[in-house]
């Protein structure tokens, strides 16, 4: 009797091993780019957390699953603790966020907070974050980045989120929305003097698109088309090379780097030209975007 006893007790720890609090990650546009992983765990879930049950919903309704869905928000996130307290220790729980991965700008800290100092089961189905398409498709460095969330939206809070990105020697990543990417790009255009930038918008979406190029020039392309300020927008910034300039011609290397560009692209050509010679990406590829025009 004990032993049968003793085999009950051990399946039914296992069976608990399954309960606690699963992060999962769910597409920021393309449903092609959920995990095999992350469906089977909301299919398996007793209760999905969620920012917005209507948005979340249209997502459960595409995988052909239905779920209690019950919302988590800055605001409320004390109060939904406390009301699923008990079904985070006996049920199978799930994280998510309106798009990507939960916690990235988004709610739910202080319920991670909370299991982690109850001790509650803690998973993460890894997946889909807009932060690192940005990045590699920037052109921009990636060996060092700070994420910094969201673009604020008070006036000062903007002046001194530039003019902290201005000092910053690491490359920034950050989101910002549509409302406010004109003034985004023209604050970064006063600041940063010409230091090349990518704005992503639409990622994985039919409508994705990438801008590249020095400040000036993305600010030009915002002002003359309207359709380029619709959508949801990740900004990477170039770090500020603390490093001088060397003292460098860049007029002698005039006649090279034409012949450079009818063999290459300019992305191409402005990376040979500043491992040659060391200055800043930006400054060369003014030069030769202007010697590139010239040429026309």
């Amino acid at each position: 009797m004990t032993g049968t006893q003793d085999i009950i007790n051990i399946e039914s720890i296992e069976m608990n091993n399954d309960f606690g609090l699963y992060i999962v990650a769910t597409p920021i546009g393309n449903l092609g780019d959920i995990s095999e992983r992350a469906v089977t765990t909301i299919r398996e879930g007793d209760l999905i957390i969620c920012e917005n049950p209507k948005h979340s919903l249209k997502l459960l309704n595409k995988l052909g699953i239905k779920k209690k869905l019950i919302s988590l928000h800055d605001y409320n996130e004390k109060i939904i603790i406390n009301k699923i307290a008990d079904d985070l220790i006996n049920k199978k729980c799930v994280l998510i966020s309106d798009a990507g991965s939960p916690l990235i700008s988004d709610p739910g800290f202080k319920l991670i907070q909370y299991c982690i100092k109850n001790n509650i089961n803690l998973s993460s189905i890894p997946g889909p974050s807009a932060i690192i398409p940005a990045l590699q498709l920037s052109g921009i460095p990636l060996n060092k980045f700070s994420f910094l969330g969201f673009f604020p939206k008070e006036k000062k809070g903007m002046e001194d989120f530039v003019n902290a990105i201005k000092e910053r020697t690491n490359t920034s990543v950050f989101f910002v929305s549509n409302h406010k990417i004109t003034k985004c790009i023209e604050l970064l255009d006063s600041k940063i003097d010409g230091r090349l930038i990518s704005v992503s918008k639409e990622l994985t979406k039919i409508n994705e698109k990438v801008f590249r190029g020095p400040s000036s020039d993305i600010k030009n392309i915002l002002a003359e088309n309207k359709n380029a300020k619709k959508g949801e927008f990740v900004v990477v910034v170039e770090g500020n090379s603390v490093a001088e300039t060397p003292v460098i011609d860049l007029k002698n290397y005039k006649s090279e780097v034409e012949k450079l560009l009818t063999r290459f692209s300019l992305t191409d050509v402005v990376q040979i030209v500043h491992k040659l010679t060391r200055i800043r990406k930006n400054i060369v590829y003014k030069w030769i975007l202007s010697l590139k025009l010239n040429l026309k």
